[in-house]
């Protein structure tokens, strides 16, 4: 009995360290967002948004590097602040938001340390899949706020090549050169809630 009364005692211990150390954050579309930009005739920067951002992070609070992170974005809110460009982006030279109208994150591994943290995972673009390195800053330590959760933020940075997804449209200019460049930079900012 004596055996069993601490078997059960160390069970519940258990649990209460397992606890401690995995907690999900739920991140909060109303204050987070992707940005990207992109040489526009090799000469300037042409900058635009997708927001609607959903997902987790099951952080792990003593190892950060054993933390999970999943997030969807709503392609259909693409905004250059030219509504004709960003149709444009929507359509099948791009990201072919009526046939994939979703974009996906899954991390696959995390190195480093905090303030330096590299998150390895997949990212799906127009229906494409392929490994990303983000460099991530945060996550912040948890402040509480006015509405009685929980919140903490991270910010974190890439660059992909878009004719790696597929999105290989473009224009030879007469001078020599190209409409849209290759290479876009992103940065995501999430803000994250213990209310899930």
């Amino acid at each position: 009995m004596k055996l069993l009364a601490k078997v059960s005692f160390a069970a519940f211990l258990l649990n209460l360290t397992v606890g401690a150390v995995a907690e999900t954050w739920k991140i909060d579309p109303g204050h987070s967002s992707a940005q990207f930009k992109v040489k526009h005739l090799l000469v300037t920067w042409v900058h635009g948004n997708i927001s609607g951002i959903q997902g987790t992070v099951e952080s792990n609070e003593k190892d950060f590097t054993k933390s999970k992170v999943t997030a969807t974005l709503d392609a259909n809110t693409i905004n250059t602040n030219d509504p004709k460009r960003d149709e444009h982006l929507k359509s099948p030279d791009f990201f072919n938001v009526p046939k994939h109208p979703t974009i996906k994150f899954e991390s696959k591994s995390i190195s480093g340390k905090s303030g330096n943290f590299k998150l390895t995972g997949a990212l799906t673009l127009n229906g494409v899949t392929k490994d990303v390195v983000l460099k991530v800053d945060g996550p912040t330590k948890p402040v509480k706020s006015p509405y009685g959760d929980n919140r903490r933020g991270l910010s974190a940075t890439t660059k992909i090549n878009r004719k790696d997804f597929n999105i290989v449209w473009n224009k030879t200019l007469d001078g020599g050169g190209v409409a849209v460049g290759d290479t876009v930079d992103v940065t995501i900012d999430l803000q994250l809630t213990d209310k899930i």
